[in-house]
């Protein structure tokens, strides 16, 4: 071996332990640094504004105790890559706050002190599906002496944990609760159980969802529908399907507004989750509809409390009956980014928003208050009636016009209130007015900053238009289908003045509907029921016809058919058969059209990023060949 040789070998035996070196180095750096990088849209895996301002609240340090039975060999090894994902979080959250966050780790494998600690924390067992072993898997958020329990973690919630946590640290740093008064003419509450009604096979109703989650973050308090004053320390109003109300407990809403309290009041033309009970009707069929007749009035606002607003760019494929297919109702209405107010921190994070049989707003507000539109329709929107929309979802189509307005769906107002009663508080007879005139306590304008928020629909509030309910492992959990819960707590959360829980909570449902198809669909819709309008009307005329010539006929040839109404009878046939055919043809391009697309999107997600680094590749190889030829 010459020196040359040597030399070669000796560089290459170094560049090779060099190169080790680097990759070594590198490595160790890397896993020592955990350098996090999210690309998400909606940078799902980055902690939220809302959650980095919740930690700079925190004046005192908090403990987060985080249990995993991990020596259980059966548990899911999903499972197991989940409970990595939390402790990548929970580091976040010690990074993040500055040092006043603590993470400790228990393994509660059984008859252990981790078990017995985790029993104390009020984490939840859960178990194993194949041998029925019991695990613990869940967070216990402490600070002093309070602490707030995360029971059960789930994957199939990992998108709500931020949310979680966060509210968990929320509540520890608030001293007092704020008090949310619910009024409603429906069994939002629940109905305990009743020995008479389970003979007849009826079954005590739970607590709806919507409650039971406000109730982690406020005082939930059942308020009267014949209430005449709403309680002092109640903050927050919530009135849900007003129906009937005295003029009486519409003076105490008008007097709590006026004395500066927040009100979310949720009116409905016609409230699916109101069914009162007919023993005369084997159906139950939902009640009227509600309204606030002379707060709205007072307030320069109407609501049309008979009318339904149908608009079939927002269509929601229904069931109407049980077992039957789903069709598209263009009164059940899924309002998407396109509906919602832009700039509106409170309908920022929603994606997609389902109101069952709502009914618009109209009216510029009354001088001194300013009004903002939260949720709104597109402009080919009808008013339907009620009655006939619930029973009669082909007529509705059928009798469709857009008017080209917008409707208003839900808006805030805010500024000084004048209010409903200058006379004073209705009273029931002329000696109850003169007594109240000499010790008149009526508030004739609003004081401090109250705020009232008005949505046309009850309905969204109820679980089925929003939430489906799981068990898993022996635990119930929801899983929220749209963004419902998250628009009911997001008002609440905005006028008791905490507006970080909502900015965390935005990321939780990712929905994302194909808008463009469901406007295809609309489209085609619209030329489709034109078509079966048309049909509909040349039945009407030719039976008319077949009528005027068979009441020309004498009376004993009566059910002998002339020549005339043969071939009116034959013509209208061929006129039938071709109306079907074109049907058929419509509803074949329409299938055509929805397929194409959704085709050309799944092939553009499949193929769109490989592309785009081949041709970076390429690029970058004709690039380095360039500059090769150049030297």
């Amino acid at each position: 071996m010459n020196k040359r040789q040597l030399e070669r070998l000796l560089y290459s035996a170094v560049g090779v332990a060099a190169m080790f070196l680097i990759v070594v180095v590198i490595n160790f750096i890397a896993s020592a640094a955990k350098v996090r990088l999210d690309l998400t849209e909606d940078k799902a895996f980055t902690l939220s504004q809302g959650t980095r301002a919740i930690l700079k609240k925190l004046d005192a340090p908090v403990e987060i105790r985080f249990y995993f039975t991990q020596s259980e060999r059966e548990i899911d090894p999903a499972l197991r890559s989940f409970a990595l994902r939390v402790e990548d979080l929970l580091d976040e959250y010690r990074q993040a706050s500055g040092g006043k966050i603590r993470i400790r780790k228990y393994n509660p494998v059984p008859d252990s002190d981790a078990e017995d600690l985790a029993n104390l924390d009020g984490i939840e067992p859960q178990v194993t599906p194949l041998s029925g072993e019991k695990f613990y898997f869940g967070l216990a958020v402490s600070q002093f002496d309070r602490r707030v329990p995360i029971p059960a973690l789930i994957p199939q919630k990992e998108r709500e944990l931020e949310y979680e946590i966060s509210r968990a640290l929320a509540q520890l740093s608030s001293t007092n609760r704020p008090v949310l008064g619910v009024m409603t003419s429906l069994p939002m509450f629940g109905s305990p159980f009743n020995p008479m009604m389970a003979r007849f096979g009826q079954q005590p109703q739970d607590k709806w969802i919507v409650l039971q989650e406000l109730s982690k973050d406020f005082t939930v308090r059942q308020v009267n529908t014949d209430v005449e004053k709403i309680d002092d320390d109640i903050g927050i109003l919530m009135v849900v399907h007003p129906k009937d109300l005295s003029d009486k407990t519409q003076y105490a809403i008008d007097q709590f507004v006026m004395r500066g309290g927040k009100l979310l009041a949720f009116l409905d033309p016609l409230c699916i989750s109101d069914r009162p009970q007919n023993p005369n009707s084997p159906i139950p069929l939902p009640g009227g509809g509600s309204s606030l007749p002379k707060l709205l009035k007072a307030w320069g606002l109407e609501f049309e409390s008979t009318k339904l607003v149908a608009d079939p760019n927002l269509a929601t494929p229904v069931s109407f009956r049980q077992g039957a297919p789903p069709e598209r109702s263009f009164v059940f209405l899924s309002l998407t980014k396109a509906q919602f107010e832009p700039r509106e921190l409170l309908t920022a994070g929603l994606n997609i928003v389902m109101l069952p049989l709502a009914g618009a707003f109209s009216g510029e507000p009354a001088p001194g208050l300013t009004k903002v539109e939260l949720l709104r329709t597109t402009a080919d929107t009808d008013l339907v009636d009620a009655m006939t929309a619930y029973f009669n979802n082909e007529q509705v189509k059928k009798d469709f016009k857009s008017s080209g307005k917008v409707r208003t769906l839900a808006l805030r107002l805010t500024g000084k209130f004048k209010t409903a009663f200058p006379d004073g508080k209705p009273g029931s007879s002329n000696s109850d007015k003169q007594d109240e005139k000499t010790a008149d306590t009526t508030l004739k304008e609003s004081q401090g900053n109250p705020v009232v928020v008005l949505v046309g629909d009850a309905d969204l509030l109820s679980d089925q238009a929003s939430v489906r309910v799981h068990n898993i492992l022996g635990l119930r959990f929801i899983e929220p289908f749209n963004n419902n819960l998250m628009l009911v707590q997001n008002m609440v959360e905005q006028l008791a003045g905490d507006v970080n829980l909502f900015a965390v909570r935005a990321r939780s449902v990712a929905a994302r509907p194909f808008t463009r198809v469901q406007r295809i669909q609309a489209e085609a819709e619209k030329e489709y029921q034109a078509r079966i309008k048309k049909l509909e009307d040349d039945l009407r005329e030719t039976q008319a016809k077949l009528n005027e010539l068979q009441a020309k006929k004498e009376q004993g040839q009566k059910y002998i058919l002339s020549k005339e109404q043969q071939e009116e009878i034959l013509r209208f046939r061929k006129k039938e058969a071709e109306a079907k055919r074109d049907l058929k043809e419509l509803r074949k391009q329409l299938r055509k059209r929805v397929d194409a697309l959704e085709t050309r999107v799944k092939w553009i997600n499949i193929l769109g990023m490989p592309v785009v680094v081949a041709l970076v590749g390429l690029t970058m190889a004709l690039v380095k060949a360039n500059r090769t030829r150049a030297r």
